[in-house]
């Protein structure tokens, strides 16, 4: 380890208790991607840290890059906002630990500010939106990080063989990755949506669209559909706790 700490803006993603005293943490950086870094002696009772490291904190990163691993060194944390309007609701924390938790799992350790900032924009969204919006702020926050990765569906046509799409009602396939034709279809496994859930899907993904209006029926539908969307494309046997709680409309685990 060598060098000079570099700094960056960072949020706080997730962490671990790591022996007595310390913890490693899992950080969303503006110029890094996300990362992880150990954070010493950030357990003991007059730790720098103090507070700072709680989840959804957002501050500036102090960090050492290690010449042996990919783990780096958080010197220091310099808070500058918690987002305490997420606890206002748990299902307003629901979403922002859902979302947290796909940011870990496939944001990569590369620069991307504009995803940052795009992650900060969407948790004060989550922060602030009514009581009666929460639940298609979390689903467009679902699906704009997973569209922002290159790993949505296909919406504008067949995502088998590329023709167009009919109107109306339609199917989908998890399999395919998004939108079947007519012909398609017939000839594979899918889900028929209905024309009203077809287009909110669309308004949920793509940017631009007003937000849909979701009964308690489609709301759950819909936050069926986006999990197992993850599990089929992103997530194979991973462990998705915070997901699973925002399927159910609980809140997720807490960082240890």
């Amino acid at each position: 380890m060598a060098g000079s700490a570099q700094l960056t803006p960072a949020l706080v993603l997730g962490s671990l208790r790591y022996g007595e005293t310390s913890r490693i943490v899992r950080l969303a950086t503006r110029d890094f991607g996300v990362v992880s870094a150990i954070a010493k002696g950030a357990l003991r009772p007059k730790s720098r840290f103090g507070a700072a490291l709680q989840l959804l904190s957002e501050g500036q990163a102090h960090l050492l890059p290690s010449r042996s691993s990919d783990l780096q060194v958080l010197v220091a944390f310099d808070l500058t906002a918690v987002h305490t309007g997420l606890a206002t609701s748990l299902e307003r924390f629901a979403a922002a630990t859902a979302l947290a938790e796909l940011a870990t799992h496939f944001i990569p350790p590369s620069s991307n500010p504009p995803l940052y900032d795009w992650l900060l924009r969407t948790l004060a969204l989550l922060e602030l939106a009514p009581s009666d919006a929460i639940t298609v702020v979390g689903l467009r926050a679902m699906w704009g990080l997973v569209a922002r990765l290159g790993l949505g569906p296909t919406l504008s046509e067949c995502a088998r063989d590329a023709q167009p799409l009919p109107s109306g009602q339609i199917a989908f396939s998890l399999r395919d990755g998004g939108f079947l034709c007519q012909s398609c279809a017939v000839s594979g496994s899918s889900n028929r949506l209905a024309g009203e859930d077809r287009e909110a899907l669309v308004a949920l993904i793509e940017p631009g669209h007003d937000l849909p209006l979701l009964s308690a029926a489609q709301d759950a539908a819909h936050r069926r559909l986006f999990t197992r969307w993850v599990r089929q494309h992103l997530g194979g046997d991973g462990v998705f706790p915070a997901l699973e709680a925002w399927e159910r409309g609980k809140p997720g685990p807490r960082s240890a």
